[in-house]
Parts: C-alpha cells; structure tokens; sequence
C-alpha cells in the first residue's frame, strides 16, 4: 500500500499537515487489513489498492486543514469500514472518536482493527442514527458529527445535529455542485437547530472535485427529534 502513498504526501505537504512514522504505518495496516477482511465480508466495493489509498485514506483526510485545533470529540455517522473515523482517529489521536454502524459484520472489522491498530480513542456502537440520537450518552454531546454517503442532507442533518452539542458543527461532504440540495434542506436545518456557516470547495487530485457542507449547531434541537427509524429517509423535513 505504501508505494501509492505519493497523493497523501503531497495534499499533507499542501496543506503543511505533519504525520509521524507512527501514524504513516497505522494508515498502511488500516487499508491492509481492510483489503484482507474485504475478500471475506465485502465491507466495500472499492478493491484497487491505488483506489483505496485516494477514495478512502485521502477522502478522509480532507477534514483536516479545516482544523487548526481538533474537535475534542466527534462522531461518524454510518461509518461502514471505518471511513472517515478510523483515519481521523489516527490523526487526531487526542480526539475521541465514536464509531456508529448498524451492520454487524461492520461492527465486527471495525473492533478488529481498533485493537489491530491500539486506538485507545475510539468507541464503536452499533446502533441506528435515530436511537443514538436518543440516548443522552450520545445526543448533543459531540464538537463535529459527520457521516459520509449516507443519506441527502435533509436527511443526514436529522441523524447528525441532534448529536451536536450547541457551537458543534456538523460536516457533509458532497459532490461538486450540492446548491440544490442544500436549498431543498434550509427548512430541516433551522428545524433542527442549525445553520449554514458555507460550503467550501475541495481539491484533492486524483479525487474528483467536491465540497464540504458546514452546518453549525446554534441551539438545542426539539426532543422529537430524531424520529423513529426510517422516517427521515422516507419523510424528511
């Protein structure tokens, strides 16, 4: 895996982000380990090895220079194999990182490879976004709550800013041109307790062009939200 790494130097030399040999090594183990369990659970369809470094390690990457100062807690919303929360964790090894994921063999891997990998920081539920938006362990308890490919945003902001404290933020990554989504979820936002702070374009070759969607947490969000299981997705705001 190290010989593709040639595309995360450069965006950490861009943006001056240190890692250490440490850290440099957990990434390679990450996607080793991850290419090993894939021939077995099929926990994601990308399998090229240059694939993997850029669309899983560099997408999640991509976080960082938004962070002079890491979150000191965050969570990842239906995580699947750990993405972005396991190489956030091991970039901010001070954050603690929560790990949500209902699919269990998911769950599995990503225990797998927290104690692979000695990640004293991560917490792993495995649990639907709308209980853990219930359960006061979770609810506004988080700096940044994130997910990524999950769900349109008026739907992804029910799962995440009810787990945002107030000042939290909540990150969407998305494609090149989210206007429209955006507009379609101004109503949830508010709804919940949010507000758009902008959307920041991302350049990060050889990943395609994309944005990230920053929304930030000015109140506490109504405790019917959010609704029961599968609501959000089929009746959003």
């Amino acid at each position: 895996m190290i010989e593709f790494f040639d595309p995360i130097d450069t965006y950490l030399a861009r943006h001056m982000i240190a890692i250490t040999p440490t850290q440099r090594a957990a990434l390679v183990t990450y996607l080793e380990t991850l290419r090993e369990w894939n021939e077995m659970l099929n926990l994601t369809a990308i399998k090229d090895p240059a694939q993997m470094v850029t669309k899983h390690v560099l997408d999640a990457l991509t976080y960082l220079p938004f962070w002079a100062t890491p979150p000191k807690r965050m969570i990842d919303v239906g995580t699947g194999a750990g993405i972005p929360g396991i190489i956030l964790a091991i970039m901010w090894p001070a954050t603690h990182v929560t790990l949500a994921e209902s699919i269990a063999k998911k769950c599995k891997f990503l225990v797998h490879v927290a104690e692979k990998l000695e990640l004293k920081n991560v917490h792993i539920i495995a649990e639907r976004a709308e209980v853990i938006g219930h359960n006061w362990d979770y609810r506004g308890q988080y700096d940044l709550s994130t997910a990524r490919a999950v769900a349109e945003l008026r739907t992804l902001v029910e799962y995440l800013l009810p787990l945002c404290a107030v000042n939290g933020v909540v990150y969407a990554p998305k494609g090149p041109n989210p206007e429209q989504e955006v507009a379609d979820a101004t109503k949830a936002i508010k709804t919940l307790g949010g507000q758009l702070r902008d959307i920041v374009p991302i350049e990060a070759a050889p990943l395609e062009p994309r944005t990230m969607i920053r929304i930030d947490k000015i109140r506490q969000t109504l405790p019917q939200y959010p609704r029961y299981q599968g609501t959000a997705s089929k009746n959003p705001l």
